[in-house]
């Protein structure tokens, strides 16, 4: 499609994009199913929301760095941990791309809505415990992710958000990393989908998810920055479980 600007659209993108630079979460997994539903296809819809997930991406762990949310300077543990799980996106995303035509709907759909479940209500069920930093959950979740994310457009934040709160970061902290790392996790899958043929950028629909989501990213920066820090765990730990049934109720 031609390049426009179609402003539903960008108004859909900002509001899930608020959601997912405040909590970490939660932009493909709730916009990709709305897409379907007004009648976009899959071959459209994940590499356009591949694609305004890398800028926004990018942009967000910058804006979180500079509200003081996350140290991402180099060299810093919390920009280890980002490029660390940038690096799992290459072997995960690309692997997805590659079986996505071959996994049926309703699995992948099922799979992803159990996993990030399971995610939320560990968070949940461990309030108040605290997590000794460990790299090999991190490193784990971050395989698992980046899969998902090139299998379906979604299912990375709440896994790499949620698996990082269990692994002993800050939740303020998992919030900007996961933001600069999903973004990077993003441009390897757009590639990969458009290198193998199994689908193109809509410049009929990138445009406007990406304008929408860049829009929402100061707001939610400075959300982030005046959150009580007690109240993070349950915010996070109440999404990922929200999503993790949005994606099992999808199925019935």
């Amino acid at each position: 499609m031609p390049f426009q600007l179609l402003w539903p659209i960008i108004l859909l993108a900002l509001l899930c994009e608020y959601v997912d630079s405040t909590l970490g979460m939660g932009y493909g997994t709730t916009l990709t199913p709305l897409l379907l539903l007004m009648g976009y296809e899959p071959a459209q819809i994940v590499p356009s929301v591949l694609l305004s997930e890398f800028l926004t991406g990018v942009l967000a762990g910058v804006a979180h760095h500079e509200f003081g949310n996350v140290n991402l300077r180099p060299g810093s543990r919390s920009f280890k941990v980002a490029m660390a799980l940038a690096a799992c996106s290459v072997v995960g995303a690309v692997a997805a791309v590659f079986i996505a035509v071959h996994v049926p709907k309703w699995l992948l759909e099922a799979y992803i809505g159990v996993l990030v479940l399971a995610v939320g209500l560990g968070i949940l069920l461990t309030i108040g415990k605290a997590f000794a930093f460990s790299w090999r959950k991190l490193i784990g979740l971050g395989l698992v992710a980046a899969f998902n994310k090139g299998l379906s457009g979604g299912g990375y934040g709440p896994l790499v958000c949620g698996g990082q709160v269990l692994s002993g970061v800050g939740e303020k902290e998992a919030i900007g990393i996961t933001a600069l790392s999903e973004g990077l996790a993003c441009i390897v899958g757009v590639t990969a989908y458009v290198l193998t043929g199994d689908g193109i950028v809509d410049w009929g629909l990138a445009p406007s998810l990406a304008l929408g989501a860049l829009l929402s990213v100061p707001l939610a920066a400075l959300t982030v920055k005046k959150a009580p820090v007690g109240k993070m765990r349950w915010a996070i730990g109440g999404a990922v479980t929200a999503l993790g049934l949005f994606n099992l109720a999808k199925l019935v």
